[in-house]
């Protein structure tokens, strides 16, 4: 659901605020006036000042008793003000108003995570609500507003990878998609046929609902010559298709589409952080599916454009989507730099963990520049190598390609994937993030929640806006 958590800037603290948060250093400063005996306390409770460290102090308050929470900051970094910012709201559950005293630094980073501290996804009532408002005293109100804009596009991310497949669809995700406020283009069956996206449809032949194509558009207020394409993975279900994958496995796999929710979610809020660029994104969406009509192992499909794959395992199936939206892209829109982002293997989470996305890339300078964005973001991303020594992997004796590797030889799974997905971007400079780590929390702390993350719509953001 939207972040239901509002979030303002007023000039000073409002008298008798029930619920005041003040960072560490603040509440020794004149500024502040707490007529509390703030040194004594801090040092009875003997804080340390640390990032997310919180120390909670009842005052009188008329009518009633207050709280003052004393907030640290660590070193002020973005990192470290996230992470008191995520702290301050999961401490203000269940309350009206927290006003906050804002921090020195990047406030952007900081009300951001605060926000999406806030973030929850229910089908029904229960638990405590979040803080229904966080109101930032002396805080920049571009900043503010700037997180706001970014974390709603978080949550929309998250909520579509959240929301159930019994609900989810390829047509539904491309409703969604059409509401964002932007152009959007939508490929259903026939077209998809039409226009030779034989990937798209050989992995959705198995489902009742069929598979679409979504492409939006949006462009900047003042004209550009440059061109960015995102494409997404849209699996809104992964069974694996006959190539089934084991019951447990099958549990997250709602959120196999988490992709191309990044890049919806990314397309819609462009306009409003005013990014200088023009942007298409395009989602591959279908539900990959065990039935009789379903795809087999040793089946040979041909892309768009006309190259051949051999399917050697349907539950390699994001890289045949991708590959149809990657060639499209090269071929008819033109653009200067590709990049995907996609749920696509279990190998990256081996290599890299939960914390940490990969980037594979042709060009070493669009390489640092979304290194950079990660970093700024906290969308962080570890670079990957493109070993040429492995393309042996997708060798067929009967297609162009194999979509996986017969054997064991190389066992380079995400690596081989992203050599895959290069061999359909043409010559132009593009990457590939591989979230299937990152994608999906296990934990609901900080700024995240148990289920979808919205990893890569702060990255993407920052990268298309501060260009």
């Amino acid at each position: 659901m939207p972040i239901e958590t509002t979030a303002s800037v007023v000039a000073q603290v409002p008298d008798g605020a029930e619920l005041l948060a003040v960072p560490f250093d603040s509440a020794l400063s004149p500024e502040v006036e707490l007529h509390l005996p703030v040194s004594d306390l801090l040092a009875h409770y003997e804080a340390k000042g640390e990032a997310g460290e919180i120390v909670e102090v009842p005052v009188a308050r008329a009518g009633g008793v207050g709280r003052v929470l004393f907030y640290g900051v660590g070193d002020g970094s973005p990192r470290a003000l996230r992470k008191a910012g995520a702290a301050l709201t999961r401490r203000a559950k269940g309350r009206d108003t927290l006003t906050v005293v804002a921090p020195e630094g990047d406030v952007a980073a900081f009300a951001e995570a605060a926000l999406l501290a806030a973030y929850s996804f229910k089908i029904g009532n229960g638990g405590k609500k979040p803080v229904r408002a966080l109101a930032f005293a002396g805080a920049d109100a571009a900043q503010v507003r700037r997180a706001q804009v970014v974390a709603q596009a978080v949550a929309l991310a998250r909520d579509l990878a959240n929301t159930p497949s019994s609900v989810k669809n390829p047509a539904w995700l491309a409703e969604r998609a059409a509401e964002v406020g932007v152009p959007a283009r939508i490929w259903d069956e026939e077209q998809l046929q039409a226009d030779g996206f034989g990937g798209i449809l050989a992995v959705g032949r198995g489902s009742a609902s069929a598979p679409r194509l979504i492409q939006l558009s949006y462009t900047p207020a003042e004209p550009t010559d440059r061109h960015v394409v995102l494409v997404g993975k849209g699996i809104t279900f992964d069974s694996g298709g006959l190539s089934l994958k084991p019951n447990e496995n099958m549990k997250t796999q709602k959120t196999d589409m988490a992709g191309g929710a990044v890049v919806i979610a990314v397309l819609g809020a462009l306009a409003e952080l005013g990014a200088p660029v023009r942007v298409t994104g395009l989602v591959a969406a279908a539900e990959n599916m065990p039935s009789g009509t379903a795809q087999r192992p040793s089946d040979v499909i041909k892309h768009y454009g006309g190259r051949t794959v051999e399917v050697l395992n349907t539950d390699a199936e994001g890289r045949l989507v991708l590959a149809d939206a990657l060639a499209y892209a090269d071929a008819v829109l033109d653009p200067d730099e590709i990049v995907d982002i996609a749920t696509l293997t279990g190998a990256i989470t081996v290599a890299l963990g939960r914390n940490v996305g990969a980037v594979y890339a042709s060009d070493d300078a669009l390489a640092k520049r979304l290194l950079d964005a990660g970093q700024e973001s906290d969308d962080r991303l570890w670079r990957m190598p493109l070993i040429e020594d492995y393309a042996p992997a997708l060798e067929s004796s009967i297609a162009d390609l194999a979509n996986v590797e017969a054997g064991s030889r190389f066992g380079a799974g995400s690596i081989t994937a992203a050599l895959f997905l290069r061999e359909f971007a043409g010559r132009r400079p593009w990457a590939h993030l591989d979230i299937a780590g990152v994608g999906r929390s296990t934990v609901d702390e900080g700024t995240l929640t148990k289920g979808a993350t919205g990893f890569g719509v702060r990255l993407l953001l920052e990268w298309l806006t501060r260009a």
